[in-house]
């Protein structure tokens, strides 16, 4: 083989290493009903299921993510799991994603605005992320992870919620709060955030970026890519089969081997569980 060649194939692996490789288990068994207690006005109930009622919740803080006066409501919450030695920082956006996904998407999407690691993103997903960290959440996370230095972090959310925690991980690395290593993004159904440079920024500062997409959920393909100001996915995308009997991980932004290559099903009566 020439040395070019063997070069370039011992360099792959390196260029999609991750500290912390992806795991089905931890995802469908913890970090999904992290992502979901997240909707509910007890958080515990669902946080007890998936970690066995040993996780402490800090608090969950929630917010106005409209600013139209709709009544919508964003949340988020820290806690920490002793036995995963892990700290969460989790997160929801409205409770009516569906409708205003499909329906209010200029809502949603329309105005961006610049983001302290690169590029612009949404600004409705700015201004809830950073009226959830302003209003108690900066202090919850702080304290923790002065408590508990050795501990990963894991960042999650669904729907609205994960490009959420996509803005908070790329927000804590850019500020240096945790390091490459201990950082673990997990989004399910994320729809695209920024445009291309911000993914790249995330692409750039959160080596261990999962985004979960189905073939059935519409929502990691709002906006259109490119749409509405260049809105464009960051790495890793996990696409999950229509039966969630097994998983394919796309490295790149945009890959066209997972949710890109299927026609999108916009029925949103696909379970998560």
């Amino acid at each position: 083989m020439p040395p070019k060649i063997f070069l370039i194939y011992l360099l792959i692996p390196l260029i999609y290493s991750h500290s912390i490789p992806y795991s089905d288990q931890l995802s469908r068994h913890k970090l999904i009903y992290a992502a979901i207690a997240a909707y509910g006005t007890v958080p515990r109930y669902c946080m007890d299921r998936g970690f066995n009622g040993t996780a402490e919740i800090k608090r969950q803080i929630t917010v106005s993510c409209d600013t139209v006066d709709s009544g919508d409501t964003c949340s988020g919450f820290t806690a920490v799991s002793h036995e995963d030695e892990a700290i969460l920082v989790v997160f929801r956006g409205t409770t009516s994603t569906e409708q205003l996904v499909v329906e209010g998407a200029e809502t949603v999407f329309g105005s961006q605005t610049p983001w302290p690691s690169g590029g612009f993103v949404s600004e409705y997903f700015s201004d809830a992320f950073f009226k959830i960290w302003s209003r108690g959440m900066k202090d919850d996370f702080n304290g923790l992870i002065t408590k508990y230095p050795g501990y990963q972090v894991w960042v999650t959310g669904h729907s609205l919620g994960g490009a959420m925690a996509s803005l908070a991980a790329s927000y804590l690395r850019f500020n240096q709060l945790v390091s490459m290593e201990q950082l673990l993004l997990v989004t399910f159904g994320q729809p695209r955030t920024g445009n291309l440079t911000y993914a790249q920024s995330v692409d750039t500062l959160v080596d261990n970026a999962y985004r979960i997409t189905h073939s059935h959920d519409p929502v990691p393909h709002v906006p259109g890519k490119g749409h509405h100001g260049g809105y464009w996915h960051h790495k890793s995308e996990v696409f999950y089969n229509q039966k969630m009997t097994g998983w394919q991980i796309c490295e790149e932004d945009e890959g066209q081997r997972c949710s890109n290559a299927n026609a999108v099903d916009l029925s949103f009566e696909v379970g998560l569980l």
